[in-house]
């Protein structure tokens, strides 16, 4: 027998396979105020997001290094594809206004097809840890607000979103979390 029948067959059936994931897409969705009435199809409960630590982890006369850590968790049976976190960091005792820094974690795909994203996969019933360090310099402006990064009395709030698919980076839907901590 000719080996490119068996070849050809085997490419057909991978096709058909892709075709039907691509067709079939996810079995849950994440509930919204648009899809609240649609009970045919498993409602998945939303991503959870804790502030892990938020930390001091260097500090000069010209600079300080902040550290955050985020904890994801996935209470759904399925996994969540987790594309981006942007968070903005305030202190308090500074200014309840002013953001002090902020930053994103992961990236969004542009276009049709990303190569080389930063994105994170989230099993089903697991969670997993994201950090960031920002540094910032000193400009001599901001005396009290340095003088608390040094006595370590910093008081912290957290804000920002994040976006992740339930499946796949191919499943449509694109959901948004917000959240805000303070610590």
């Amino acid at each position: 027998m000719n080996p490119k029948i068996f070849v050809g067959a085997a490419v057909a059936a991978l096709a058909v396979i892709l075709g039907g994931i691509l067709l079939i897409g996810p079995t849950m969705i994440v509930p919204t105020s648009e899809n609240a009435n649609n009970q045919n199809i498993p409602q998945a409960k939303p991503l959870q997001i804790e502030l892990e630590d938020i930390s001091i982890a260097k500090i000069s006369e010209r600079s300080v290094t902040i550290d955050v850590a985020f904890k994801l968790s996935n209470p759904n049976p399925r996994a969540m594809i987790v594309q981006t976190m942007d968070y903005q960091l305030f202190e308090t005792n500074y200014s309840e206004t002013e953001q002090i820094t902020g930053g994103q974690i992961g990236s969004r795909p542009e276009g049709m097809v990303e190569f080389g994203s930063n994105y994170y996969t989230l099993l089903g019933e697991n969670s997993i840890i994201l950090r960031d360090s920002q540094t910032l310099k000193n400009t001599g402006t901001t005396a009290d607000l340095w003088q608390a990064f040094e006595e370590d009395t910093a008081s912290w709030r957290v804000s920002g979103d994040v976006f992740f698919n339930l499946s796949s980076m191919t499943s449509g839907q694109e959901n948004e979390l917000h959240f805000e901590f303070t610590k």
